[in-house]
């Protein structure tokens, strides 16, 4: 895997399904790491060699904050956080999946396209559903040191403010980095082939397009509000006028 830059600070992990970011203060070897989502389960090695490829140490690996539950997105947290000593922080209703406290709720398929259901089965196995090659087995259970909801901060890029954005699973989160203009949308939000739009395998479509309209919002005004760079669990990020790149995707929605 090669570690992608988006803007200072700031790198991509891309993975055959989904990404994780990594979010770096300071410089070099001496940078504090915060890893926002892991990528799919046994990919632990293959993420502390992207980080060494960035100039940073995997031992500076702080925290690790995940978006949602998903084995795309959690998969390799418990073998990082075991390994490093890393915090790890989620949603209050995601951890009790994320620890295996509690079984993942299925996504609702009822109002959904026949490929959104195609696609579902050839890239997932955490919800009984088999295909004959899955591309992301089911997560390890990690402990959850840190739970947050909405108005919650986590420190790291100067502050990271929580937004609660339920539907995709019920305690989906994103993370706004108002000093950098930064966006983290997990998957509310998807740019797959063109412009941002609602993401797809939702426990809740209705409440996950009210989400979707609310990060899409976050262009409007001034700072500290204001977006520039979007980074979405799936799809190119947004280095630059993410914001009204976002604006535009939610008009289309309303």
């Amino acid at each position: 895997m090669e570690p992608l830059v988006i803007r200072p600070s700031l790198y991509v992990l891309p993975f055959p399904v989904g990404q994780a970011y990594l979010w770096c203060d300071g410089e070099g070897r001496d940078a504090e790491l915060t890893l926002v989502d892991t990528g799919p389960p046994g990919s632990a090695s293959e993420v502390e060699d992207a980080i060494r490829r960035t100039g940073a140490d995997p031992g500076a690996l702080r925290r690790i904050v995940l978006t949602h539950f998903h084995p795309d997105h959690a998969g390799s947290t418990a073998e990082l956080a075991a390994r490093h000593g890393a915090e790890v922080i989620a949603h209050r209703l995601d951890a009790p999946v994320v620890r295996g406290e509690a079984s993942a709720p299925p996504p609702d398929f009822r109002d959904a396209p026949e490929w959104e259901r195609d696609l579902f089965d050839q890239v997932h196995e955490p919800f009984g559903i088999t295909s004959d090659a899955p591309a992301v087995p089911p997560a390890r259970p990690s402990p959850v040191d840190t739970e947050v909801t909405e108005g919650d901060r986590v420190e790291f890029g100067g502050g990271a403010m929580v937004l609660s954005v339920p539907g995709h699973t019920e305690g989906s989160i994103a993370l706004l980095l108002p000093e950098h203009g930064t966006l983290f949308t997990g998957d509310t939000v998807a740019r797959v082939g063109g412009e941002p739009a609602p993401g797809v395998f939702h426990q809740d479509r209705t409440s996950a397009l009210a989400s979707f309209r609310r990060l899409c919002a976050l262009s409007s005004g001034d700072a500290p509000s204001a977006v520039q760079t979007v980074c979405f669990g799936h799809g190119e990020p947004l280095p630059r006028g993410g914001g009204e790149t976002l604006a535009r995707a939610g008009a289309a929605y309303s």
